[in-house]
C-alpha cells in the first residue's frame, strides 16, 4: 500500500487544476502522485475506470485504495486534510456563500465544456452554440456584478472555482474577449492568477 494519494490528472483539465491549486493552498502537494490520465468523452479509459467508473477526472486514489470523486468532494477531502476550515467555511452564510459560487463556477465550467465540443463537431448546432454562449455571458454578467464581494469575501474553494473557470475561458475561448465584457471581474482575476499556485497549474505548461 502506498502512504501517497493517486490523483488522475490531466494539464488542461480545468476541474483538475481546481483540485491542484487546492493542493498548493494546503501545502498537500508532497502527499500526491499525479497520474496522467485521458479522459475522453467517447473513449472510456480502463485505467480510469478501474478507480471510477464513469472515467472522469480528476478521482483520487487514497492510500487504503478508497477513491473520491470528483472535483467539489476531492477538494473538501484535501480541505479537512489540512485540517478543516481553510478553504471551505464551516457554517454561516459564508459556508453557502463559497458553496454557491463554488456551483457557479463548475457550472459555467460545464457549459464551456460542452460549448467547445459542440463547435468542434462536422456539423454544429447553432442553437446549442447560441444557448451556450449566451449562458456564459450571463455568467459573466453575474460575477462582474459580485466581483468586489469576491474580493472581500474570506479566500476560499468559491474563488477559486471561479478563477479556474475565466482561466479556462482564457485557454479554450480565447476570442470571446471575456475581460471586455467584465472588466472588474478582470481586475480581480488578474490578482488571483498572481498567486503562486495558479502561475504553477497554467495549463499551457503541461505536456
Amino acid at each position: 500500500m502506498t502512504s501517497k494519494m493517486k490523483l488522475h490528472w490531466s494539464p488542461k483539465s480545468p476541474y483538475v487544476r481546481k483540485v491542484m491549486v487546492c493542493a498548493h493552498e494546503l501545502g498537500l502537494l508532497p502527499q500526491i502522485e499525479r497520474v496522467r490520465s485521458v479522459a475522453a468523452m467517447l473513449k472510456p479509459n480502463p485505467a480510469i475506470m478501474a478507480d471510477n467508473p464513469l472515467s472522469k477526472i480528476p478521482t483520487l486514489v487514497l492510500p487504503d485504495g478508497r477513491t473520491l470523486f470528483d472535483s467539489p468532494v476531492i477538494c473538501e477531502y484535501l480541505d479537512a486534510l489540512a485540517g478543516g476550515g481553510r478553504l471551505f467555511p464551516s457554517a454561516g452564510d459564508e459556508r453557502w456563500q463559497a458553496l454557491r459560487w463554488q456551483a457557479l463556477g463548475d457550472g459555467l465550467l460545464d457549459a464551456l465544456i460542452l460549448w467547445r465540443n459542440e463547435r468542434e463537431r462536422e456539423l454544429p448546432l447553432a442553437a446549442l452554440l447560441e444557448a451556450f454562449e449566451q449562458k456564459t455571458r450571463a455568467t459573466l454578467a453575474l460575477l462582474e456584478h459580485e466581483s468586489s464581494a469576491l474580493a472581500v469575501a474570506p479566500w476560499g474553494i468559491g474563488q477559486i472555482t471561479v478563477a479556474c473557470a475565466l482561466g479556462y475561458l482564457d485557454f479554450r475561448f480565447g476570442d470571446l474577449g471575456w475581460r471586455a465584457l467584465a472588466p472588474r471581474l478582470a481586475g480581480w482575476e488578474a490578482e488571483v492568477a498572481a498567486r503562486e499556485a495558479f502561475r504553477a497549474t497554467l495549463p499551457e505548461l503541461g505536456d
